[in-house]
């Protein structure tokens, strides 16, 4: 073994440090509904002494993005009034432009008039314009999450909305609008649950997207306690909602797409619906252990993650333990939100974000091969934010130099903490690290512009490259207020490429696929995900910042089908289609 230098054991001792703070707290934490740790803030490390070339700027108003996403009333009674909903960006006119999918929620107390779900067309000048009723989207209800993929390969994107009730999937007809085909195509739901997270993905590998879809726990508002009537209904001695713990927990579903149309409910065979006793948030569809097959990772509040492993024979394996994913470095239990992939340091492998509850760290875990996820957080210096709530984790290269960095949405589950005298409030500021590289990241949100510093209780997040300008910008729910636009204007002058992919022998999204990008000899990885963060989507056409190269030298492709191919160098600052089947097979 080499030397450790100082500053290894500088970050040993930090991570020895969190553990036994952590430790301390356990007995504590576990009382409460929602799992807080009691984790410490970090030393920071030293700067790096670099300017960080971005700055982010609200522009939503100016967008016309005004109308504000509803989450419950001022005085909450039950968990689900606090959860929040997720946000999309997609092309669904298949235009160029990113158009923008928002959810909305309800309120037990007022008025629902008008609390619908939205979708903004981009009209390509910076503004976006109220398509809702036009695209025939309008519902109300306890929106969630969204999922977008194009389920019956017309080549058109479609929408599955999540609820706390029944489901909706929404067929794109290509002419501007939707037709609801959830009671047709089997999805609804054969009884009102809490669907969360939920992705298209296609595990079967017959080029036909299917469906996953998370339920979070079952609750009934005649039944559950009110604030403060149990110790699950307590934080920092206010009475609060009350929950996840000590609610009956839910079941997965799993649907298998016919290819008609219509979807079948394989939940019971598939063994996702085998009861886990985890309250799922979270989802993200992908590789994970690089058989070939798309797995599940799901982001359990308060209790283990989950990780379903695809066996490629129709049936999954719960894994998450085995594979390093189901707990903290500690093997403790974590109030898990929302999750997200990159290879943030660029060794070929991919590797998952998770983002946690107020008092404790997110989760970065390193992928090690056939020898599972390391959780590497401390060693990264993501542990110096541990006061806040966080939920949607985004990586994505913001400066273009060709590593991901991190985002993360911020705001506190109960809004009462704004009456104690203590550092949790219910608005906070948004969370940017930037990567360093050699595994290292720098917490930059005060210098970021005022878009990351601006106080709001925020959920769901996407990232997207709104007005294709080679800069990946970012939408952002806020709680009971109007959504953010955050337009990303960077002075690093860095080149840029995006690829968009189109299945043929593989689902027509492409949904599954890694994409590698090979310049001056070094390598970048993405894959294409119908769902990530929390509940939200990203634009599908893949990002990759390329530093000062004019080029990449090659792009490879490993198509959900299992054809891997390659494309000829590609010049800089453009989006390219790539069509399966149209490269160089290797």
């Amino acid at each position: 073994m080499g030397r450790m230098t100082g500053g290894g054991w500088r970050l040993l001792t930090y991570a020895l440090v969190a553990a036994v703070l952590v430790a301390g707290v356990r007995r504590v934490a576990s009382a409460q509904g929602m799992i807080g740790r009691g984790a410490a803030a970090m030393p920071r490390p030293k700067p790096s002494g670099r300017v960080f070339p971005v700055s982010f700027a609200d522009v939503a108003a100016a967008a016309g993005l005004t109308v504000p996403l509803v989450n419950g009333g001022e005085k909450k009674r039950y968990i689900v009034e606090s959860m929040g909903t997720g946000v999309a960006f997609l092309d669904y006119d298949r235009d160029g432009w990113q158009d923008i999918f928002l959810v909305n929620s309800s309120r037990f107390d007022g008025p629902t008039d008008g609390l619908t779900n939205r979708l903004y067309r981009n009209h390509r000048d910076g503004t976006f314009r109220d398509v809702t009723v036009k695209a025939g989207l309008l519902r109300s209800g306890w929106g969630q999450s969204v999922t977008v993929g194009d389920y019956d390969s017309d080549g058109f994107e479609d929408l599955f909305i999540t609820y706390w009730g029944r489901n909706a999937l929404y067929r794109n007809r290509g002419d501007g609008t939707f037709v609801d085909v959830s009671e047709k195509a089997g999805v609804k739901g054969e009884r009102a649950r809490w669907g969360s997270g939920a992705t298209f993905f296609d595990y079967d590998r017959d080029g036909r997207l299917d469906l996953f879809v998370a339920n979070y726990l079952e609750l009934d508002v005649a039944r559950t306690p009110l604030p403060g009537a149990n110790p699950n209904c307590a934080w920092l001695g206010l009475p609060v909602i009350c929950g996840p713990r000590g609610l009956p927990f839910s079941t997965n579903l799993l649907y298998h797409n016919n290819g008609d149309g219509t979807f079948a409910d394989v939940s019971a065979r598939s063994g996702v619906g085998e009861p886990k006793q985890t309250y799922a948030l979270g989802v993200l569809a992908a590789d994970i252990d690089g058989d070939g097959w798309q797995d599940v990772y799901v982001a359990c509040d308060s209790t283990r993650s989950l990780l379903y492993r695809n066996r490629g024979d129709g049936r999954f394996t719960e894994r998450a333990i085995f594979l390093g994913l189901a707990y903290d470095d500690g093997g403790m239990e974590q109030a898990g939100m929302g999750v997200a992939m990159a290879d943030y340091d660029r060794d070929g492998l991919l590797d998952l974000v998770k983002t946690n509850f107020v008092d404790d760290y997110p989760n970065l875990y390193r992928n090690m091969g056939k020898a599972g996820f390391q959780d590497r957080t401390l060693l990264a210096g993501l542990g110096v934010n541990p006061q806040y709530v966080i939920w949607s984790p985004i990586f994505a290269d913001f400066d273009n130099d060709g590593w991901p960095d991190l985002f993360i949405s911020a705001g506190h589950f109960f809004n009462e903490v704004d009456r104690l005298e203590s550092i949790q409030r219910f608005r906070n500021p948004r969370l940017l690290y930037w990567n360093l590289g050699g595994g290292r990241f720098e917490d930059v949100g005060g210098r970021a512009g005022p878009g990351i510093a601006a106080h709001h209780s925020s959920r769901g997040a996407a990232a997207g490259d709104f007005d294709n300008d080679g800069n990946i910008d970012l939408l952002i729910m806020n709680m009971n207020e109007p959504p953010s636009l955050l337009k990303n204007t960077s002075k690093a002058e860095n080149n840029w490429l995006k690829v968009q992919l189109e299945g043929r022998r593989s689902n027509r999204s492409a949904l599954g696929a890694r994409i590698k990008v090979i310049t001056g000899g070094r390598q970048q990885n993405a894959i294409v995900l119908g769902q990530s963060g929390y509940y939200s989507h990203n634009d599908r056409r893949m990002h990759f910042g390329l530093g000062k190269a004019a080029q990449a030298d090659r792009i490879e492709i490993a198509w959900p089908s299992g054809l891997v191919e390659s494309f000829d160098p590609v010049k800089a600052n453009q989006t390219v289609l790539l069509k399966e089947g149209t490269g160089l097979e290797k």
